[in-house]
């Protein structure tokens, strides 16, 4: 039986895959700060990725369990949506330390338990090869961040016969989005500077969100990579019409689009 790793395994994305591989035969190790009982195939590990010894403890569990894994899948990851000059430094580092770093610190670890033939897998966002929208920036930032760092890796893995693949969803039918809606709320309270324009900017992001799939689909999406004999780079999902239009524009006119659709038309500088 093959042995996949997830991480975010409880989360909605996380755990529709996790089911699903379980389903067809793999052995699940499911990796996340907040766990559910085991259930047939899915071994429950409570993880907190920011914390390196927490990760090492979860390797040791799972090299007693298995002597190598098949894959790796990245769910793990929090969103944020805030003003670049208002949020605090603890909001900022705190989701590169999830978003990025956490990635980093799980396959560093259990790199002895991956064979030739093995697949990692990162979910990042179709915001990711894109350019960065206000009040998103800090979320896509560390999303483009992850990218690099998975392209750079299957650079690195690539000689060792593992390839790396990255899913790109954009808006999923998950706890994400109550938290991406809890987030916006939060930011238009908030912002001292940029109430008129986050008015603004809810109506665009309540209108995106709602074009939204299951994760279900996500998780087929995954399987499909992971049964690939010759995975792909990127798997794209749900990408937004709009917001690719408006990257194949020069950065002089996306600049004056975003700024024409969110300015105050008021002239006043956080107030309506």
């Amino acid at each position: 039986m093959k042995s996949v790793l997830i991480t975010g395994a409880y989360g909605g994305m996380g755990y529709a895959t996790a089911k699903l591989l379980a389903n067809n035969g793999y052995t699940v190790f499911a990796l996340d700060k907040t766990v559910r009982e085991s259930e047939e195939n899915i071994v429950p590990i409570e993880t907190d990725l920011t914390d390196f010894e927490s990760v090492e403890r979860a390797f040791k569990t799972v090299s007693e369990k298995t002597d190598g894994l098949y894959s790796i899948v990245h769910f793990a990851g929090i969103y944020r949506l805030d003003s670049l000059v208002e949020m605090s430094e603890e909001r900022f580092t705190g989701i590169f330390d999830i978003n990025v770093f956490g990635a980093y610190r799980v396959n560093k670890a259990f790199l002895p338990l991956l064979k030739k033939g093995s697949k990692i897998i990162i979910t990042t966002s179709e915001l990711a090869p894109l350019n960065p929208l206000p009040f998103t920036g800090i979320y896509a930032i560390t999303k483009t961040a992850l990218e690099k760092y998975a392209f750079s890796l299957r650079q690195e893995l690539q000689l060792l016969g593992i390839s790396v693949s990255v899913v790109r969803p954009g808006a999923v039918k998950t706890g994400l989005l109550s938290v991406s809606t809890k987030e916006l709320d939060s930011f238009c309270d908030n912002t001292k500077i940029y109430s008129y324009n986050a008015e603004k900017f809810r109506k665009i992001v309540n209108s995106v969100e709602a074009k939204s799939v299951p994760p279900e689909k996500v998780a087929k999406t995954v399987m499909c990579a992971i049964v690939a004999k010759k995975p792909r780079y990127v798997y794209n999902l749900n990408r937004n019409p709009l917001l690719k239009i408006l990257n194949i524009l020069p950065k002089k006119w996306q600049t004056k689009i975003i700024g024409k659709i969110l300015k105050n038309d008021k002239k006043t500088v956080g107030k309506d």
